[in-house]
């Protein structure tokens, strides 16, 4: 497998060299090294080359549609756990992808802050699959021994024609909701003595409400300039772009440190 180069001329070929590098840890590598380049001003602020309609893709995980997914159970066993670790790694997995597509596919209308956001995050999701892919191979196992949700890109193919959209569903709605999960999640590893995993889940916690705050302040900044209420659009955008349920329990606290209102907390009617 020939891996692409991961640094190039512009910003966009950077970007998509890194989309299209398939070995999982090849492109968390990729990813810091475009966002340590940029950051560098060593990338221009040029697009000149196309995204992919899809990241490149290691032989596993085997991908399985959300409804043949296996019951991984609630984590109080070894096995459970690592079922839960091995989705969660895959999760932050495909959040690369989703960053690194967000800052080259809306960067050039958006702007170079919003580009050193999302790269900023993608870096931090490269962060967070390396440091659960160790955790996994400590306990014996690896990511890509078991199956893995193929439903997880959709939310960018769904958005892929609108910033707006894009900001409502992924950052807004799927970070939000690890927002709401992890604690219960870190309860969980904690009550069986995994006291590793649980900081691990401590550190992604942390850096999801950051996250989510880039993507609710961008999201404001959208709606100031479309002159439209950022509570009523991102309802409507949801409606149309997000297919699932938003509901209760959720994490208020991080929810309002992630600059979420009220009225996005309470859901889509």
């Amino acid at each position: 497998m020939t891996t692409p180069s991961l640094t190039g001329p512009s910003l966009a070929g950077a970007i998509r060299a890194a989309m299209l590098t398939a070995d999982p840890f090849a492109k968390a590598m990729a990813t810091r090294t475009v966002a340590r380049n940029w950051q560098a001003g060593r990338l221009a602020f040029v697009f000149d080359e196309a995204l992919p309609d899809v990241p490149a893709r290691p032989d596993a995980p085997q991908l399985l549609p959300p409804n043949a997914m296996p019951k991984r159970g609630r984590g109080g066993s070894e096995r459970g756990r690592i079922a839960l670790l091995h989705a969660l790694c895959h999760i932050e997995f495909v959040a690369i992808d989703l960053a690194l597509d967000a800052a080259g596919r809306f960067g050039e209308a958006m702007g170079r802050q919003f580009v050193s956001d999302w790269l900023s995050v993608a870096a931090d999701e490269a962060m967070h699959f390396s440091l659960l892919a160790r955790r996994l191979k400590t306990l014996g196992s690896h990511y890509g021994a078991m199956p893995a949700h193929d439903g997880l890109w959709d939310a960018a193919r769904e958005t892929a024609h609108d910033v707006a959209a894009r900001l409502a569903v992924v950052p807004m709605v799927l970070e939000a909701r690890g927002l709401d999960v992890t604690p219960v999640t870190i309860e969980r590893f904690l009550a069986a003595g995994d006291q590793r995993s649980a900081r691990i889940l401590k550190r992604i916690l942390d850096d999801e409400i950051r996250h989510v705050r880039f993507g609710t302040s961008h999201f404001e900044s959208v709606c100031q300039e479309r002159g439209e209420s950022p509570p009523t659009l991102w309802k409507i955008l949801v409606e149309r772009h997000f297919r699932g349920a938003i509901k209760p329990p959720f994490n208020d606290s991080a929810r309002r440190s992630a600059g979420l209102s009220c009225e996005m907390m309470a859901g889509v009617a």
